[in-house]
């Protein structure tokens, strides 16, 4: 993957619905330290806590990227964002993307880009040669986070477990799917951006056969019932044939994020699609157990609500952000 220059100023532009800033947020929570502000274009943009920066003021502490740290529906560079995204290039910052529009296409980009000596650079791009999808069993052990929606914590949880499994002295990888992931870690295969053939042969190239205690954490993509992304999601499970499964959900949420006319899902019902679908390339599947977004309710409401979860369920269900008794329970549930 190309290097990226750090560290980063997150822009997060005119997006005032946190669930389209994830990767700004993301970047924050597992890569703070390479991180010395954020710079909106509106008073209302969503706030990462960081200290909110022009692009001129943040060369001046270090910073040698910029990075789009909004994941907006379509993956699009909005008009309004080009006169401060050419500040940047100005200033000295290369631009760093994890949209599916180009940033060359861009041409006030692509002439500042130029003019500057600064470089225009699109994670969100494919490896090539991804091969179709086989079906053939590899060796080592999977685990996938899929979800009862988009942006609601299933990379959040894929890294918390990969951390976890390697403090208790598990042979672990977590494995990037999207852009903020490939940011976090340094690799991965951006699955949105590959051609639909393909997407499970690319989940395959992601995590090859390994040493028989190996775990493979991979980040999942969308939601089997996103009207929009359930095809990203389903050929991500079957390319990745996960031997476990965890489900993620933000209690609370009851609308399709980008597509509210149609509801969010119960877990149950996602694990039993889940089930149904990954049989087809790891019969073995089985969830075990689920990880909630509780970040906008108090301790007591989160852990309340937890237990509740747990018992209706029959499965662990903690909030990895949280950590604790809980998430604690439900590490053990996958190393069992």
């Amino acid at each position: 993957m190309t290097s990226l220059l750090q560290p980063y100023l997150l822009f997060v532009g005119d997006v005032s619905e946190p669930g389209f800033a994830k990767t700004a947020l993301g970047l924050r929570d597992w890569a703070g330290p390479i991180c010395v502000g954020e710079m909106a274009i509106t008073a209302d943009a969503v706030a990462t806590g960081l200290p909110r920066l022009s692009a001129r003021d943040a060369v001046a502490m270090g910073a040698k990227s910029l990075v789009i740290g909004v994941a907006n529906r379509g993956g699009i560079i909005a008009p309004a964002w080009v006169p401060a995204l050419v500040d940047a290039l100005a200033a000295g910052l290369d631009i760093v993307s994890g949209l599916h529009a180009r940033l060359a296409t861009v041409p006030e980009l692509a002439d500042a880009a130029a003019r500057y000596g600064r470089r225009l650079i699109d994670i969100r791009t494919p490896p090539p040669g991804i091969p179709v999808a086989t079906g053939a069993r590899r060796s080592g052990k999977r685990l996938l986070t899929v979800g009862t929606d988009c942006a609601l914590g299933k990379k959040y949880t894929a890294l918390a477990l990969a951390r976890t499994f390697a403090a208790r002295g598990i042979n672990a990888d977590f494995r990037a799917t999207g852009q903020t992931g490939i940011m976090i870690a340094g690799a991965g295969i951006p699955i949105d951006a590959t051609v639909c053939d393909f997407t499970a042969g690319a989940a395959e190239l992601l995590s090859p056969d390994a040493a028989p205690d190996h775990w493979d954490v991979i980040e999942g993509q969308g939601s089997l019932f996103h009207p929009s992304y359930g095809g990203v999601s389903l050929g991500l499970l079957h390319g990745s044939q996960p031997d476990l499964f965890v489900v993620c959900h933000q209690p609370g949420r009851e609308r399709m994020l980008g597509s509210t006319a149609f509801a969010v899902p119960d877990v149950r019902e996602v694990i039993d699609l889940t089930v149904t679908l990954g049989r087809r390339t790891n019969p073995a599947i089985r969830c075990v157990g689920a990880a909630y977004n509780t970040a906008h309710l108090s301790a007591a409401e989160a852990d309340a609500l937890l237990a509740a979860e747990s018992a209706r369920l029959g499965l662990p269900v903690a909030d990895p952000m949280r950590g604790g008794a809980a998430f604690e329970t439900l590490v053990d549930a996958c190393l069992a």
